[in-house]
């Protein structure tokens, strides 16, 4: 075997939220083969098998008596290029915002209103993410990801992932795959997502009338910056909240009460709300309970200032929930994986 297994690590330093928690057993995989022989090894130590990317969506509530495998695989290739459309590919352990700029390195767009998001290349689909206007639905060209029930490889198109809204089907049927690799459509010639209002705005402010893909890019570093915390320096795992989805009936009924609500209309009939409104028109943003709170300048955030657990994380988000649906009817869904 030629996986290096460690016994009882702390995982402190592998999630964002930097809390505490202990796996029985530990290694990483850097190739194809290391996921298929952790595999065997959890079998014959009679625990599960427990990926871990990032660690940016995530909230550990718990010890995990598991195998955590966590993908450390690199590389970034070119497959194909017609002088305009080019599909990029990208291991599952590459850092998410370091492959972002390196495909404006390379000349390319499609990726720049992602900037900045915390993660890995590989965990990227399993929420769909997106920011600014933008999902990896939009540019998503096929992944590479390993059935557990079959052992084999399966590839993926578009269809095959059924994207949602922070979903897809690696989601739903959480733990039977284990991606390996993500293609993405970009191209040479950029179509730029400018609708995001801060966006426009920091790009007048800015005197950039002509934007390239680059100035989004720090555009949107700049933004999120300003409104999100470093987890280097403050325990965070990004929105902890999703942006409601409710039938346009419900959403003009809050308006009625609350003429200020943000909305964003959907397709069918949808609106989405945001969560970020609901929870500081509450009166939650700067919240603190302990070492758990509400970041002071943005609601859609929890944070840990210390020594928060995750149990306590999670309570505090339960408290919010039902807090909002109190006061406007409404269901807020944790983003974040809880463990």
């Amino acid at each position: 075997m030629s996986l290096l297994i460690e016994q009882n690590r702390s995982l402190k330093a592998l999630n964002t939220f930097a809390v505490e928690a202990r796996a029985t057993h530990f290694t990483e995989a850097q190739f194809d083969q290391d996921v298929a022989e952790a595999l065997g090894e959890a079998r014959r130590l009679g625990v599960p098998l427990w990926i871990l990317g990032g660690g940016s969506n995530l909230v550990l509530t718990t010890d995990l008596d598991a195998l955590v495998l966590r993908m450390a695989s690199r590389g970034i290739r070119v497959l194909e290029d017609d002088g305009e459309r080019v599909i990029i590919e990208a291991e599952a352990g590459e850092p998410w915002h370091p492959f972002v700029l390196r495909s404006l390195e390379l000349g390319l767009s499609g990726l720049e209103n992602l900037s900045l998001i915390p993660g890995t290349v590989g965990a990227a689909p399993i929420q769909n993410v997106g920011a600014y206007g933008v999902e990896v639905k939009d540019v998503f060209a096929g992944l590479t990801a390993l059935d557990r029930e079959t052992g084999a490889q399966r590839e993926f198109d578009l269809q095959a992932c059924e994207f949602g809204y922070r979903d897809s089907v690696f989601k739903r049927q959480a733990g039977r795959y284990i991606i390996l690799r993500v293609r993405f459509a970009l191209q040479r010639t950029a179509n730029l997502q400018l609708d995001y209002g801060p966006l426009r705005q920091w790009l007048q402010q800015h005197a950039i009338d002509s934007p390239t893909p680059a100035d989004v890019s720090r555009a949107v570093c700049a933004i999120r910056s300003e409104k999100l915390p470093d987890p280097r320096i403050l325990g965070n795992a990004g929105s902890f909240f999703k942006n409601p989805l409710v039938p346009q009936s419900v959403a003009d009924a809050l308006r009625e009460r609350f003429p200020d609500v943000v909305t964003f209309p959907q397709a069918e009939g949808q609106v989405k709300l945001a969560a970020g409104w609901l929870i500081e028109c509450a009166g939650w943003k700067g919240y603190r309970d302990g070492d758990a709170g509400v970041h002071k300048l943005q609601a859609l955030v929890l944070v840990n200032y210390g020594q928060a657990t995750g149990q306590q994380i999670i309570q505090l988000a339960r408290r919010i929930q039902a807090d909002i649906a109190e006061r406007f009817a409404v269901q807020l869904e944790i983003e974040p994986n809880v463990i």
